[in-house]
């Protein structure tokens, strides 16, 4: 009995005769050999077992799916459809239509080809069983001593056995790794076709990867032959490959343990030595993609630059501030990437390509340019999730591209959207928002400022953008509603492509709002017995400010082939222009006005466990200090904790301030032990999660995770009974010697449904230490329940949805 068991648990039921299942894999090597690199090396990964138990669930959902894969029904489905769609193909005349079903037919050969090849969707769901393979094991034991090799150990050697593992007809490999002496580089000599060459190459042996005393590796001598062929190919060698580079690796005449490595650049055929390439000359056809029979395009010379179009429809003093190729330069493949992308920047050409003619003894650069329709209507309609509540939206856009002939684009949207939000002033309640807004942006290529040319040429590198923008946004809740005008102007630059910087210059608002009156005059009482100034970032208010900001994205963040780090940060002053002058509209509306310094800093990063699992880290922080005489910061300038993209042990937005109290339950069975009535604003923000993402089965994928944080006040909220007497209630001051004691702390689980172009998030929230409990009764992890009833001696778990990843 308990044999079949084992054989339906670990699947061996589905082994043939002579078949035996991997079990497992070990691995006997030194510390200075990684063990995790060796069994990725071996592209034999036993079946991964459930909970780490001798259970093979994914092997079983393969074989379920397999009992249904027909692939003769399959290739017999294939042909009808794909003969289908050729009978309407040949009868197409319409070209829109053409490419519609050429399309339709890729997509389906696609499909089929992919179900051929994988299986069915269940069995790609699942994963058959890893069979014994002498071949395969023989092939393992080969990449690892390559692997070893190319890394030093010129010496090293790999055996290994199969034996009986644990169970009936299962199997354990055991490796044994002896990798030997590893080698190092003891001295690096070159050999050059020609002096030019010799003298450029040398001048960068600095920045070279092969340095004396490192452990000899492939991957660095391939280093070293990519650096020295772009470093060619951006000085002028055209023509120039990494095939004319050799490496000769010596350890006979080296020193025992040591290694010689000889650079040899070789010549071409035919040729003494490597020629430099000088451009004599740039054409840049604008208009490549159209064709008027019996007509010439029109040649107009700027900058030394010839530029082609049947219509010049470009300021071509701003067009060829984009170009960084220009007669008399020396070739450069990095000038051409550069000249290539800052073009496709612009977002008025479809594509760029920019080929070399070497024809006539003459070194010509030409760029062809296609460029986008003029105007483009885009809609969009979704499904959103604010606060952890789904809602629908509507999006509608317009874009007119070089409205002004000077490569300006014009954009204008609209959007209307329907959202479920936690009431500000309840609990456990969900109702519908009403979020609208419509904004006219137009966009400069170049900075709006008075700069020499000279100057603008150069800026034009790091993609110079102005954009001015003027908009209007509508927010209909159940406790108030709210109107927003405002105009800003931002400059925008990048470097590296992978660090972006705005400066706002100015950003104006004119907020307005109409309040129930209830909620105006629940504001007006926690302004007077707690000393809450929120009420006045709901008065008709002014609100302006000038900010800068940057972010850095390395190895593009969220890529799941190598580790990855996303950083932003942002300072804003307030109300700086008020400073320095008086501005009537405030004083003829009776505006509220603000002046407040804010600061704020997200660093996330992903780690590649390995390809099934990732690590993911957050922090986010941040200050925002009033200045101004009603000590207060506009509402959406405070900073929140609490819901599906912070701490998810908490509703929405109702973490905090510090150890403050929320008012006790009136209904502690449905509510737990405290309301969480109200949106907890703050001035200071410290908040950090960890989060281990794993790909379970398809498309599931699942994740624990660690949350913690708070939001606090630079003053005490002092709270007063209805005499006007203080009642002590926690601390919601920042302090630096106990702050760390008032971090509300979360854990839980998640699941996610990964379909590559959305993601849809569902998590667990489980409160840890609850900082608004008295202390001494801060744990709370023991008291987690699921459902209701709740009391006051149990903490209620929260379910967060959400679009994408939390971080």
């Amino acid at each position: 009995m308990a044999s079949c068991l084992l054989q339906g648990c670990l699947g061996t039921r589905h082994l043939g005769k002579d078949e035996y299942l991997v079990y497992r894999q070990q691995f006997k090597a030194p510390r200075n050999v990684s063990r995790y690199k060796m069994a990725e090396l071996t592209k034999i990964e036993p079946n991964r077992k459930f909970l780490g138990l001798p259970v093979h669930l994914l092997a079983e959902v393969y074989y379920l799916g397999k009992k249904h894969y027909h692939p003769e029904k399959l290739e017999k489905r294939k042909a009808a459809k794909l003969e289908k769609l050729d009978r309407k193909i040949s009868l197409t005349t319409r070209a829109k239509r053409l490419n519609n079903l050429q399309f339709r037919k890729q997509q389906i050969q696609a499909k089929y080809d992919d179900r051929q090849q994988n299986g069915n969707v269940v069995m790609q769901w699942g994963e058959p069983l890893v069979i014994l393979d002498s071949t395969r094991v023989e092939q393992a034991v080969s990449n690892m001593e390559n692997y070893l090799f190319n890394n030093g150990y010129f010496r090293a050697s790999v055996g290994f056995s199969v034996e009986p593992a644990y169970f009936p007809k299962t199997k354990t490999i055991r490796y044994t790794i002896t990798p030997g002496p590893l080698y190092v580089l003891d001295s690096v000599f070159y050999s050059f076709p020609d002096t030019l060459l010799k003298n450029l190459i040398t001048g960068t042996l600095a920045d070279s990867w092969l340095k004396k005393g490192e452990p000899y590796s492939q991957d660095v001598v391939l280093k070293e032959r990519e650096r020295i062929d772009l470093f060619l190919r951006n000085n002028g060698y055209y023509d120039f490959s990494q095939q004319y580079i050799e490496f000769q690796v010596d350890t006979v005449s080296a020193r025992p343990g040591k290694v010689w490595i000889k650079v040899v650049i070789n010549s071409p055929e035919r040729r003494a030595s490597h020629k430099r390439f000088v451009i004599s000359e740039v054409n840049f056809t604008t208009d490549a993609a159209q064709s008027r029979p019996g007509i010439s395009r029109k040649k107009e010379t700027y900058r030394n630059i010839n530029f082609y179009a049947y219509e010049n429809n470009y300021n071509l003093k701003i067009l060829s501030q984009r170009l960084f190729i220009h007669p008399g330069d020396l070739f450069s493949r990095q000038q051409t990437l550069n000249t290539q992308r800052q073009l496709a920047n612009l977002d008025i050409f479809k594509f760029v390509n920019i080929n070399y003619d070497t024809t006539g003894g003459k070194f010509v650069a030409n760029i062809f340019a296609s460029r986008f329709d003029r105007y483009q209507w885009s809609n969009e309609v979704g499904l959103s999730v604010t606060q952890g509540f789904p809602g629908p939206f509507y999006n509608i856009s317009f874009k007119k591209r070089n409205i002004f002939r000077g490569l300006e684009n014009l954009e204008m949207n609209g959007r209307i959207g329907y959202e479920g939000v936690a009431a500000a002033t309840d609990v456990g309640n969900v109702y519908q928002s009403v979020e609208a807004g419509i904004n006219a942006s137009l966009l400069f290529p170049q900075f709006l400022w008075p700069l020499r040319e000279e100057a603008r040429f150069k800026l034009g590198r790091v993609n110079p953008r102005t954009k001015t923008t003027l908009g209007f946004t509508y927010t209909d809740r159940p406790e108030y509603k709210r109107s927003a005008t405002t105009a800003n102007i931002v400059y925008s630059w990048e470097n590296q492509r992978i660090r972006r910087f705005d400066f706002t210059a100015a950003s104006l608002s004119i907020i307005n709002s109409s309040l129930r009156s209830d909620f105006s005059q629940l504001l007006d009482s926690l302004f007077q017995y707690q000393g809450n100034t929120l009420r006045f970032s709901f008065l008709p208010s002014y609100v302006s400010f000038t900010g800068f900001g940057m972010s850095w994205n390395h190895n593009n963040y969220g890529n799941l082939q190598e580790n990855s780090v996303y950083l932003r940060w942002s300072v804003e002053s307030g109300g700086t222009l008020q400073n320095v002058l008086t501005l009537p509209v405030i004083e003829n509306r009776n505006l509220e006005a603000f002046r407040y310094l804010r600061l704020q800093a997200d660093v996330r990063r992903i780690q590649i466990i390995d390809k099934s699992t990732v690590l993911a880290m957050r922090f986010n922080g941040g200050v925002g200090y009033s200045y101004g005489t009603n000590r207060a910061l506009p509402y959406e300038k405070y900073f929140f904790a609490g819901g599906s993209n912070s701490v998810r042990a908490w509703r929405p937005r109702r973490l905090g301030p510090g150890s403050y109290r929320p008012e006790p339950s009136t209904n502690p069975e449905r509510d737990g032990l405290y309301r969480y009535q109200f949106e907890i604003p703050g001035e200071i923000l410290l908040e950090g999660s960890l989060e281990l993402r794993r790909k379970l089965v398809g498309f599931f994928e699942g994740a624990l995770f660690l949350d913690a944080g708070n939001v606090w006040l630079f003053s005490e909220r002092l709270k007063q009974d209805s005499e006007g007497n203080p009642v002590e209630n926690g601390n919601s001051k920042f302090r630096f010697n106990s702050f760390y004691k008032e971090l509300g702390v979360g854990t839980g689980f998640g699941l996610r449904f990964n379909f590559t172009f959305l993601i849809l998030r569902f998590d667990v929230g489980i409160k840890v230490y609850d900082p608004a409990r008295p202390e001494g009764d801060r744990f709370v992890l023991d008291k987690m329940k699921f459902r209701r009833p709740f009391g006051t001696d149990r903490e209620p778990v929260i379910y967060n949805l959400g679009v994408g990843f939390p971080f």
